[in-house]
């Protein structure tokens, strides 16, 4: 529905957008095809639900664009049939959790020029387990990794755990190097437990990403990084934003060292003083109805 949004906006023909996609969950993959319906949106889900792993409905396909959402660290994907697929170009992805299967099943559906979105855990970026750390690398030492951004927490119904976002692309724009953006601080609370990335998160990070395919990138503490592969080596592979983007810099407010001590000392001090006094009441208040602290 996205791309289709996309499409209309920048003035093209819907005509030439074609959808692919499948789900092994029957209710979501009825819902996807009424969603799409509903819209006027022509794809093609399969003729049933089926697991992409073991049943791939779209055999052939070689897709210009992938977006995803896979479910997060999925164990017990393969019990060994699928040891000598031939998706996995960079490595087998350990039986115990499917993030790598996932993107290396992605990745070999793309085009010569395909881009892919994906959400994962974060632990998707740096964890050395089951060979996943070797897997990373091979995928880094490819130039596949275009771009990884770090998410905030709470932006699920289903977890408030924080995600990633990794873009791959099998035809860098810029060769060699990868972009970093910590978004952890983006994005507005909704609710007491929803966060909703704004118009105006989205189109930040779109713009960084745009000033680094351009090459116009300037980078910002905190914030985000274009980030070679040589410097992502000495990092052991390890696709963490943070290690990357830096601290962001504190303003100075001008208020010398000494002076902001003792300020801050003797606002503590006053604090420590209404935390105690608070104490006295609260015994005060449980003594007159029976109870002592």
């Amino acid at each position: 529905m996205q791309s289709s949004d996309f499409v209309k906006n920048h003035a093209g023909n819907i005509g030439n957008l074609s959808i692919y996609g499948q789900d092994a969950n029957p209710t979501t993959h009825k819902m996807a095809i009424m969603n799409l319906a509903i819209r006027g949106i022509e794809a093609d889900l399969g003729g049933y639900n089926a697991d992409t792993f073991h049943n791939d409905l779209h055999p052939t396909l070689k897709a210009d664009f992938i977006m995803a959402n896979p479910p997060f660290n999925l164990s017990d994907w393969n019990g060994g049939s699928l040891n000598d697929d031939k998706r996995w170009e960079y490595g087998l992805p350990p039986s115990g959790n499917a993030n790598f299967a996932w993107i290396q099943h992605m990745i070999y559906r793309l085009a010569p020029n395909g881009k892919m979105g994906v959400v994962l855990a974060n632990g998707s970026l740096s964890s050395q387990s089951g060979g996943e750390g070797d897997i990373r690398r091979k995928i880094i030492e490819a130039d596949l990794v275009e771009g990884i951004v770090a998410m905030p927490t709470q932006l699920f119904f289903t977890t408030q755990i924080p995600v990633s976002l990794w873009f791959i692309s099998r035809n860098k724009k810029q060769k060699g190097k990868t972009l970093f953006v910590d978004a952890r601080k983006m994005g507005t609370m909704v609710n007491r437990r929803l966060r909703e990335m704004t118009m105006e998160d989205i189109a930040k990070i779109a713009d960084t990403f745009k000033a680094f395919n351009d090459g116009t990138l300037e980078d910002i503490k905190g914030f985000c990084a274009a980030v070679t592969t040589e410097d992502i080596a000495k990092q052991d592979f390890i696709l963490t934003p943070g290690r990357y983007v830096g601290i962001e810099e504190q303003e100075d407010d001008g208020e010398p060292f000494d002076e902001k001590m003792a300020r801050l000392t003797r606002e503590l001090s006053e604090m420590f003083k209404r935390s105690h006094e608070l104490e006295d009441e609260i015994r005060e208040r449980l003594g007159a109805i029976g109870f002592e602290v």
